[in-house]
């Protein structure tokens, strides 16, 4: 482990020491909104400095052995020592430099969901519902909440485009990686002569605000518009405007939603993605500008991407990120996703271990 991790494990062992007088002292609670963040904070230390003393134990054991290595009469048992503790040193080392990874403070956030058919029409879709049945079935395996937001449906099936708020636990750190262009290719319904087409759609995840003033959204900047709901609903839904559009100025972001009854409820969820959007774009902006290691692991997340491939003939499911080729289709679109969302997430951990132990 280089000198640079071990001085920071020294300062956040110091920095422990600090929070629990603080904590213990009788002025503690005086301040509550302080107190939980001192208490916070030291939840996320604690762990992180108990590993670096079972670490820096284990070293003074090798040390130890080594010196009696020797030693005839205690060669055998400094021996033994020594390989346990050179067996157990990598791996324990391994997990420090895990806790020191910065978590990403949107990783507990729900989600919004957005896919959009691209090229290939009709067949591009039915693709967006199959997906959008994906993360669903990968939601209730998650035991995850999923709630429409609002969607466009196509004249043979599918979407046009949907939009759905993803509710539970670590959502984000989960998805955030699906966000860019997914292709299929595949024999359409359709198709009399069998030829194999390719089609896409857009996906983008985007974590919820945890209030509106995330985003600083001027009043003067956005137009609201309401509106006749379209399609079923009964007679009620066709004749109120409740439906609501929302068209963000400056950026010409433009949100609709008139999937609930009640045009309060539209504007709500309308502006609730809006927000997401903008940020959205902000981070976007943001990334564009630096060799983040995001970008430079899995994309940029430009919604253009190409980040995966559906090839339905061969049964496969190829991630071009990470060079990842899954032969499980059938059960990747049934929402068997661990596997996949799983082997991202590690290279990007690799990829943040990288930069952790170059940095000084």
């Amino acid at each position: 482990m280089n000198q640079s991790i071990c001085d920071k494990l020294e300062h956040l062992t110091g920095r422990l020491d600090e929070l629990d007088r603080m904590l213990a002292s009788g002025d503690a609670t005086r301040d509550m909104d302080e107190y939980r963040r001192l208490s916070r904070e030291h939840a996320e230390i604690a762990p992180v400095v108990a590993l670096y003393q079972i670490w820096s134990r284990t070293r003074s054991d090798l040390a130890a052995a080594l010196d009696m290595v020797g030693d005839p009469e205690m060669r055998e048992l400094a021996e033994a020592e020594v390989a346990a503790s050179k067996e157990r040193l990598p791996q324990i080392e391994k997990d420090l430099q895990k806790l020191l990874l910065p978590r990403d403070a949107k990783d507990e956030r729900n989600v919004f969901l957005e896919i959009r058919a691209g090229t290939g029409g009709d067949e591009s879709a039915l693709f967006a519902g199959n997906l959008f049945r994906m993360y669903t079935r990968y939601a209730e395996r998650r035991r995850w909440q999923v709630e429409v937001i609002s969607a466009s449906a196509s004249d043979l099936g599918g979407y046009r485009e949907i939009i759905a708020r993803i509710i539970g636990s670590d959502v984000y750190a989960r998805l955030k990686f699906e966000s860019g262009a997914h292709r299929v290719q595949r024999v359409p319904d359709t198709e009399a002569q069998g030829r194999i087409h390719t089609s896409a759609c857009t996906v983008a995840v985007m974590p919820e605000a945890d209030a509106l003033e995330e985003v600083q959204v001027n009043p003067a900047d956005i137009r609201i518009d309401t509106y006749r709901a379209s399609g079923a609903g009964g007679q009620h839904i066709n004749k109120t405007d409740s439906a609501v559009r929302i068209t963000h100025l400056p950026t010409g972001v433009v949100v609709e939603c008139q999937d609930d009854r009640s045009q309060h409820k539209n504007k709500a969820q309308a502006m609730s993605v809006l927000v997401a959007r903008i940020r959205d774009m902000q981070e976007r902006e943001q990334d564009a500008s630096i060799a983040s290691e995001r970008r430079s692991l899995v994309g940029s997340g430009d919604r253009s991407e190409r980040i995966r491939t559906y090839n339905f003939p061969q049964g496969r499911v190829t991630d071009h990120r990470i060079n990842l080729t899954l032969y499980k289709i059938d059960a990747i679109m049934d929402g068997d996703l661990d596997e996949l969302l799983g082997a991202l997430t590690a290279e990007h951990q690799a990829d943040q271990l990288a930069m952790l132990a170059e940095s000084p």
